[in-house]
């Protein structure tokens, strides 16, 4: 996106008393942040959640220097700004209550992303728990998942290492600025996410590492994801509140149990008792997620790629080539074909009482 549209993006996250569900609230209704800026003062008052004092200071507002001047260092720093209107926006995150209106990044978008699963948990980990995770996140990503976590050490860290090794992709979510590395020591593991992953963050350049902005971050890992494992996690930890907000986001919840003597598995253990699914090898997460059916590996009856059906409509044609590459999320198909998410999802009904294509849990789609 250029300068120019991106600064009314920025510009109305600067509205004091405008948080996220209401900025959420004025896209959907005026389409983009420069169109609520036209908006007169009845229109912004009309819209849920928007207080006068608020559509006030939108009505009011004038150019900010402190806007030209971030543009300026994003420029300079080479970060991304991806915004929820953007086809790459993350298709599981929109989906949450809270999204946030843009993100900032470093790295490279990927369609993959739309299937990641978030794996967290202590920064003191064990010996044990480092080297379950690295194996865990070795064999996710020998499947083509996208294993993301927040770069934090310990778990996090190890995590990110494990689809490293593997050579799969890894994408961290940070709880400061891209330009404030935390911990300093997983330097070199943010240059190595960047060079074949992605780096997210919802926070400006500058932003300190404060308590407060990791479990707002939180919220973004889940939500990126189809499930989140907790590795090594004691009652307090905050891994548990990433397990909460993913339970909170309709997402699965997984957990590797530890030694019963060891204080760093209680919230672990916890969260399996209150029904987290057991988790000891990666099958038990790919078997959860149906992933041989999404993934098309050992998927029976498929009609091969260089096959044809008989002769179809313009959106069924559309549709069935776009399959040719194996399974797709619903969200995928109506940014890559063009088609609203109401008449795909009637077209998508109609090609399956055809047999041509079958749906797969996830909202996924593959040929028949």
């Amino acid at each position: 996106m250029d300068r120019k549209s991106l600064y009314p993006w920025l510009a109305l996250n600067q509205i004091a008393g405008l948080g996220k569900v209401g900025y959420a609230h004025l896209i959907e209704r005026f389409g983009s942040p420069g169109k609520v800026f036209q908006a007169d003062l009845e229109e912004l008052q009309s819209i849920e959640g928007i207080r006068k004092n608020t559509a006030l200071a939108i009505v009011k507002f004038k150019r900010a220097e402190k806007i030209d001047r971030e543009l300026d260092e994003l420029e300079r720093q080479k970060v991304g700004v991806l915004t929820s209107k953007d086809r790459w926006y993350p298709s599981l995150l929109a989906k949450i209550h809270d999204p946030p209106p843009y993100l900032y990044y470093k790295g490279t978008l990927s369609l993959q992303d739309d299937r990641s699963l978030a794996v967290v948990g202590s920064r003191q980990a064990s010996p044990y728990g480092i080297k379950v995770t690295e194996r865990l996140t070795w064999a996710l990503s020998q499947k083509s998942l996208t294993i993301v976590s927040g770069m934090a050490r310990g778990i996090d860290a190890a995590a990110h290492q494990g689809a490293l090794m593997a050579q799969g992709r890894t994408v961290a979510v940070l709880g400061s600025g891209l330009d404030v590395i935390y911990p300093q020591e997983n330097k070199k593991l943010f240059d190595r996410i960047v060079e074949s992953g992605l780096v997210y963050s919802e926070f400006p350049l500058g932003t300190l590492p404060e308590r407060q902005n990791f479990p707002i971050r939180n919220r973004i890992i889940s939500g990126l994801s189809l499930g989140v494992v907790i590795v090594e996690a004691t009652q307090r930890s905050g891994s548990l509140i990433t397990a909460r907000l993913a339970l909170d986001q309709g997402r699965e919840v997984f957990a590797v149990p530890g030694s019963v003597e060891s204080f760093k598995s209680s919230g672990t253990h916890s969260l399996i008792k209150q029904g987290a699914k057991l988790v000891e090898h990666a099958q038990d997460i790919l078997e959860e997620l149906h992933w041989d059916e999404i993934s098309q590996e050992n998927a029976p009856g498929l009609i091969k790629v260089d096959e044809k059906p008989p002769s179809l409509p313009a959106k069924e044609k559309q549709v069935w080539d776009l399959l040719s590459g194996g399974s797709l999320h619903v969200d995928q198909m109506v940014r890559q074909t063009g088609i609203g998410i109401s008449p795909l999802l009637s077209l998508l009904l109609e090609m399956e009482l055809k047999g041509l294509i079958r749906q797969l849990p996830g909202k996924y789609f593959i040929r028949r």
